[in-house]
C-alpha cells in the first residue's frame, strides 16, 4: 500500500480525527463545619484549637464555632477567637449540631445526648473513663469517632502522644524542683548542680518520650541521671539522642533499689502498650528511700508504676508516705494548658486542612492510613478490637469495611 493510500485508510478509520482532550478532574474541596465546645471534664484546662489555628482554617474556607469561654482556662478570650474569624456560640446545644465536634477530653453522656445522627467526633479516648453506655449511644447515632491519641503520622508515630509526652517529661522535672525547695515543703535542695556541691540524683523509670524529655531537662540542670528500662534499644537510643553516656540499666530489683536509696527525685515514666502499667517499685522499696525525696508518677493514668501511688489532682497534687513526697496527677499537660493547646493545634491544623482538601472526613479516612488508625467507630460501627473486648461489644475491622467484606 502506497503512502497516499495508507493516509486515506487511517483517515477513514478516524485515527487522525481531532480527539477530546482528557483532563484530570480536580478533587472537590469541602468546607468543614467544626464546633469547639468548652471542656467540662474535671480540671481539663486545654482547648482543642487556639485562635491562630482558627484564623488559618477560616482563611481556607472553613466555618468554626467556638463555645463562649472555651479557651478561658488556657488564657484565650472570646475576643481572640472572634477576631480570628470564629463564631462565638452561647448555647452548648448549638455547638453539638456542627458536622465535626473537636474537643480534648472524651464526651460525657449529656454531650452525646446533644449530638445528631452522622456526626464526626474527634477527641481523646480514655478507656478507663469511657463508660459502655456512651459508646452505645454513639453507635445508635451513627457517629464516626476518632481518637486523636491513636492517630499516626507518616513515620508511624503517635504525634499527639509524643507532644503530650514531651510536655509531661519537661514539666515533671520543673514540678520536682518546686517540691524539693523549702517553699514547696521540701528539704531546701536545688534540683541540679553547682561547683563544689554534690548534684541532685534523679532516677527515671522508662526511656520512652516522657523519660527522654525528663532526662534532657535534668541533664540541662546538671543533675546526676540514672535511667531504667527493659528495652536495651531504647536505652541505647536515649544515650545517642542526648549525647550523654549516662548510667542506664534494665529493671533489675536489686540494682533499682540501690539507685532509689540514693535518689532525690524518681520519675515514673513507664507506659504500657495496652492496659495497666507494670508496678516496678514496691512499697518496701519506697520505704527505703531518703526522707524528703520526691516521686513524680507520670504513669498514674495507667495505674502507676509505684505501689504507693494514689491518684491526686491539681488542687491537692501531693501526699506523703514513708517521708517521701508523691505527686500523682494524671493530666500534667493541663498544668501548662496554653502550651499544650498550641501543641495540639500545631498537629491538627494541617490535618484539618488536608481533610478539607480531601473532600471531608470520610475521604481522609479512606485516603490516609495514619488517620484511619485513630478511628474507633465508623458510621456507628465499632472498629476497635480493644474496646470491643473490654466492653463485650461487636466490632468490625475498618479495613474490611472499606473492602466491602461486611
Amino acid at each position: 500500500m502506497t503512502d497516499p493510500e495508507l493516509l486515506k485508510s487511517l483517515m477513514k478509520e478516524g485515527h487522525l480525527l481531532p480527539q477530546e482532550e482528557m483532563l484530570e478532574v480536580a478533587r472537590k474541596k469541602s468546607g468543614l463545619f467544626i464546633g469547639v465546645p468548652k471542656e467540662t471534664s474535671y480540671q481539663e484546662r486545654r482547648v482543642a484549637l487556639v485562635p491562630e489555628a482558627v484564623s488559618l482554617l477560616v482563611a481556607n474556607g472553613h466555618h468554626i464555632k467556638v463555645e463562649t469561654k472555651a479557651g478561658i482556662n488556657a488564657n484565650f478570650t472570646d475576643k481572640d477567637y472572634s477576631e480570628a474569624g470564629a463564631e462565638i456560640v452561647y448555647d452548648t446545644k448549638e455547638i453539638f449540631q456542627c458536622n465535626i465536634i473537636f474537643k480534648v477530653s472524651p464526651p460525657i453522656e449529656e454531650e452525646v445526648e446533644m449530638m445528631k445522627t452522622g456526626q464526626t467526633l474527634i477527641s481523646a479516648l480514655q478507656i478507663t473513663m469511657q463508660p459502655k453506655r456512651i459508646l452505645q449511644k454513639l453507635m445508635e447515632k451513627k457517629v464516626t469517632a476518632i481518637a486523636w491519641d491513636y492517630i499516626r503520622d507518616k513515620e508511624g508515630h503517635f504525634p499527639v502522644v509524643r507532644a503530650m509526652g514531651e510536655i509531661a517529661g519537661n514539666t515533671s522535672i520543673l514540678i520536682a524542683a518546686e517540691l524539693l525547695s523549702s517553699f514547696g515543703a521540701g528539704k531546701g535542695v536545688m534540683l541540679g548542680g553547682i561547683a563544689g556541691v554534690q548534684p541532685t540524683e534523679v532516677v527515671v523509670l522508662g526511656a520512652g518520650t516522657v523519660g527522654e524529655y525528663a532526662t534532657r531537662a535534668a541533664i540541662g540542670l546538671g543533675c546526676s541521671i540514672k535511667v531504667f528500662d527493659n528495652s536495651l534499644s531504647k536505652l541505647r537510643r536515649l544515650q545517642q539522642v542526648t549525647n550523654n553516656r549516662m548510667y542506664t540499666s534494665v529493671i533489675q530489683p536489686k540494682v533499682l533499689l540501690k539507685a532509689l536509696k540514693r535518689a532525690d527525685v524518681v520519675i515514673g515514666a513507664i507506659r504500657a502498650n495496652m492496659g495497666k502499667t507494670p508496678c516496678v517499685v514496691s512499697e518496701e522499696m519506697v520505704a527505703e528511700m531518703k526522707q524528703g525525696s520526691v516521686i513524680i508518677d507520670v504513669s498514674i493514668d495507667q495505674g502507676g508504676c509505684f505501689e504507693t501511688s494514689e491518684v491526686t489532682n491539681h488542687t491537692a497534687p501531693t501526699f506523703e508516705k514513708f517521708g517521701v513526697t508523691h505527686y500523682c496527677v494524671p493530666n500534667i499537660a493541663s498544668r501548662v494548658s496554653r502550651t499544650a493547646s498550641f501543641a495540639l493545634s500545631n498537629i491538627f491544623s494541617p490535618l484539618l486542612l488536608e481533610m478539607g482538601n480531601s473532600g471531608g472526613c470520610v475521604d481522609l479516612i479512606k485516603k490516609d492510613h495514619g488517620f484511619r488508625s485513630g478511628v474507633y467507630m465508623y458510621n456507628g460501627t465499632l472498629t476497635s478490637e480493644v474496646l470491643g473486648k473490654v466492653f463485650d461489644l461487636n466490632y468490625k475491622d475498618i479495613e474490611l469495611l472499606f473492602l466491602g467484606k461486611y
